[in-house]
C-alpha cells in the first residue's frame, strides 16, 4: 500500500506542507512516523481524507435542477472568446480552471459574460488517468 510524505500529500491536496503537518499534529489527518522520524500518510487514509475534504467544495447554486451529472463545478466566468459559430468559455471554480467550447448561440442565449456565475457540468465517456 502506498504512503505519502507530507510534501507529496500537500501537493495532492493542493495545500502547503505546513498545513498537512498541522493536520497531522492535531490528529485531523492520521500519519505514521518512519524510523528516520519523518511522517507519512497511508494512501487509503489520504484518499478518504481527500474525498471528505472535497465534499461540499463546489456546491450547486440554490434552485439548480437535479441531474445525473456528478462532476459539477460552480464558478465565475473569467473569459469568453467568440467566433462565428463557436465560443470558448473559461471558468474558475475554486482551484479548478475549466475551459469549454460551446456554440456562440448558446452563449448569447444564456447571456454568459465575464463575471457571470455559472455551473460547468462534465459528463464523459472516457477518463484518462496517468501516474506521475
Amino acid at each position: 500500500m502506498p504512503s505519502y510524505s507530507m510534501g507529496l500529500a500537500a501537493r495532492l491536496l493542493r495545500v502547503s506542507p505546513e498545513t498537512v503537518r498541522r493536520w497531522t499534529e492535531t490528529g485531523r489527518l492520521p500519519a505514521d512516523r518512519a524510523a528516520d522520524g519523518s511522517r507519512a500518510v497511508d494512501g487509503v487514509v489520504l484518499a478518504a481524507f481527500a474525498e471528505e475534504r472535497a465534499a461540499g467544495m463546489h456546491p450547486l447554486p440554490p434552485g439548480t435542477a437535479a441531474t445525473s451529472v456528478r462532476n459539477s463545478f460552480a464558478g465565475i466566468v473569467t473569459a469568453v472568446r467568440l467566433d462565428d459559430v463557436a465560443a470558448q468559455v473559461e471558468i474558475q471554480s475554486g482551484p479548478h480552471h475549466v475551459v469549454s467550447v460551446v456554440t456562440r448561440e448558446s452563449v448569447e442565449q444564456l447571456g454568459i459574460t465575464v463575471g457571470s456565475t455559472v455551473t460547468a457540468r462534465v459528463k464523459s465517456t472516457e477518463v484518462h488517468i496517468e501516474l506521475p
